[in-house]
């Protein structure tokens, strides 16, 4: 009966115990995040409670497991399989830690700079979110070489490992050499302040925000909603425009192609008017301008500002409709128009330009007036 009783006592002595634990530290979590609303801390570190009762079980278990006196033959296996579940919680809450750590810092600095200095923010995040994913990745490395140390196997590999270090860390350099080229442009992006997150780019001659950063790739996010992916690498060797760099703020244009007798001052008038009904113009200039002419037209440049590039994209598509609308209500003759002229027919009935097939009088040898036709009096 002893023997019955003492793994059901440790074992669910070690659950209840963690569970207990576990709850009072989630209330005292719960209490502090409801305490200070400034700071999501307490929130974030409440994520954290799956892992944190992970390692409280497997602590206890791994520490009392050998009291139990069940399954004597395997307790080398449990007790091996205790310690990999624990190494691998505690990475997992260090990973949680961390993250709330860091998104806590980040946040407290964007709620006290987002007005004065987005830029900023942005570039803020952009590291931020590359760090934590270095952090993760140290993290996961090291729970699997100290997961790996365990086996005794690996113990004695150890030594053969590290002496052939040098010849796998050069091979292994030339086969991941875009891998690594990719990383270290990830870091430079990060910490070059290149580009950022929620930066406005044109890319291949696609205008979209990015949306993602990682070490080894980035996502721009275009304005139809489609996701283009590509290495982190093509930013450092490529150029790219970056609208957001710097200032926000934008200036676009908007042509048209009238006819010379456009009116410019009315156009001028009615640009002022679509303006001021249009909340995306940002108030800073507007002009209406001949930038180039033709036999036939004249090309007419209307200038526009807004705070952004979603702005900009507004302002010039309202000021295009309403005002061509407006020219074809109210002054359809400075649309271009396509001047032609009525053909003659000649003589033997064909169409003729209207200058050379035209019949013209011609002199005879008497004196007398034919009606030849021009083609004709010049053959003689």
């Amino acid at each position: 009966m002893e023997d019955a009783l003492r793994p059901l006592t440790v074992i669910g002595g070690s659950v209840v115990l963690t569970l207990l634990i576990g709850w009072a530290t989630d209330l005292l979590l719960r209490k502090a995040d409801e305490r200070h609303h400034e700071t999501p801390l307490w929130g974030l570190l409440r994520r954290a409670r799956v892992p944190y009762q992970l390692v409280l079980c497997s602590a206890l278990l791994r520490g009392s497991y050998d009291r139990a006196e069940l399954l004597q033959e395997h307790r080398g296996g449990i007790g091996r399989t205790l310690t990999l579940v624990l190494i691998g919680s505690a990475a997992w809450l260090a990973v949680r830690i961390a993250a709330a750590v860091v998104e806590t810092s980040y946040s407290r600095y964007a709620s006290s700079r987002a007005q004065r200095d987005p830029a900023r923010v942005r570039r803020v995040r952009t590291q931020v979110e590359l760090i934590m994913r270095v952090v993760t990745a140290v993290v996961i490395v090291v729970a699997a070489a100290s997961m790996l140390l365990t086996f005794p196997a690996m113990r004695a590999a150890g030594a053969s490992l590290l002496a052939s270090a040098g010849i796998l860390g050069i091979v292994a350099g030339v086969a991941a050499q875009s891998t690594l080229s990719n990383m270290f442009a990830g870091l430079q992006i990060a910490f070059g302040d290149m580009v950022r997150i929620g930066d406005t780019v044109v890319v291949n001659g696609e205008w979209g925000t990015v949306d993602e950063i990682t070490l080894t790739f980035l996502t721009v996010r275009t304005w139809d909603e489609r996701r283009i992916t590509m290495p982190v690498s093509y930013f450092t060797s490529n150029p790219f425009e970056n609208w957001s760099r710097g200032t926000p703020q934008m200036t676009g244009t908007v042509f048209w192609h009238l006819d010379h007798s456009a009116p410019l001052e009315a156009m001028r008038d009615k640009l002022r008017d679509i303006l001021r009904t249009c909340p995306a113009w940002d108030g800073r200039a507007c002009n209406v301008q001949i930038t180039d002419t033709t036999p036939t037209t004249v090309q007419v440049r209307a200038l526009v500002t807004a705070k952004d590039a979603d702005d900009i994209w507004t302002v010039r598509v309202a000021v295009r409709e309403q005002m061509l609308r407006w020219l074809c209500e109210e002054h359809p003759y400075a649309l271009p128009r396509v001047n032609t002229g009525e053909a003659v027919p000649s003589r033997d009935g064909a169409a003729g330009d209207g200058h050379g097939d035209r019949a013209v009088p011609v002199a005879g040898p008497d004196g007398t007036r034919t009606g030849l036709d021009a083609s004709r009096a010049g053959r003689g």
